[in-house]
């Protein structure tokens, strides 16, 4: 049965459009069903509506702190259009306890970074100050606290000595355009549990797919 799911945007959305294009084919088992911005000038909106896909705009500047009211209107939009599924693609706008406690499990988000190294803000100029080698994406359920929610599906890229926090985002966003729809298809199938503050697959792990950077020739 196909899952209903809406994607929930501030800004161009690039993951959003990764998930809309990936659930266009035919196997793929969840409908992107709307795309909802809290920003009425987000860029995304556009893409998505060229795409076919339903929007709607939810503007949170009006309800300043009040979080609740701003979630009550999005609780009826998703409601009304008997969404299953959440996957938050760029949302700039932090959600209450409640909130998220309706939506566990069914709530997804994107960080670009290997968490739980370098959460929060500036996860490219977090890494490349700690030096590590491997960077990478981390699409994870959403829980209270920001960026730590058990992790659903990792993607690596390595690091280069000459990056900057621009060349590192976009080698890690090609990798996050991968994993995202694969995390989604996952939680639409039942492929994933929550056990504890981690979660199990039942996606196989490919021995050789491994990456190691620098690599020694």
């Amino acid at each position: 049965m196909m899952r209903r799911v809406a994607i929930l945007i501030s800004g161009r959305g690039s993951n959003m459009t990764a998930l809309i294009e990936a659930a266009a084919a035919e196997s793929f088992p969840a409908e992107i069903a709307l795309v909802i911005s809290n920003k009425a000038d987000a860029p995304g909106l556009a893409t998505a509506q060229a795409n076919g896909v339903k929007t709607l705009v939810i503007e949170s500047k009006p309800f300043g702190k009040d979080r609740a009211g701003f979630e009550k209107l999005l609780q009826a939009a998703l409601d009304d259009h008997q969404i299953e599924l959440i996957c938050l693609g760029g949302f700039m706008r932090l959600f209450t306890a409640e909130f998220v406690r309706r939506w566990y499990g069914r709530m997804l988000n994107i960080h670009p970074s290997l968490l739980p190294s370098f959460p929060g803000l500036d996860p490219h100029g977090q890494a490349l100050r700690a030096g590590v080698k491997i960077s990478g994406a981390t699409v994870h359920f959403v829980i209270p606290e920001t960026d730590a929610g058990p992790i659903v599906m990792q993607g690596a890229v390595p690091v280069s000595d000459d990056d900057t926090p621009d060349t590192l985002a976009a080698r890690v966003l090609d990798i996050e355009h991968k994993i995202y729809p694969q995390a989604l298809r996952l939680l639409a199938t039942s492929g994933v549990q929550i056990v504890g503050e981690a979660t199990r697959t039942s996606a196989g792990v490919c021995s050789d797919d491994n990456l190691i950077a620098p690599s020694v020739i």
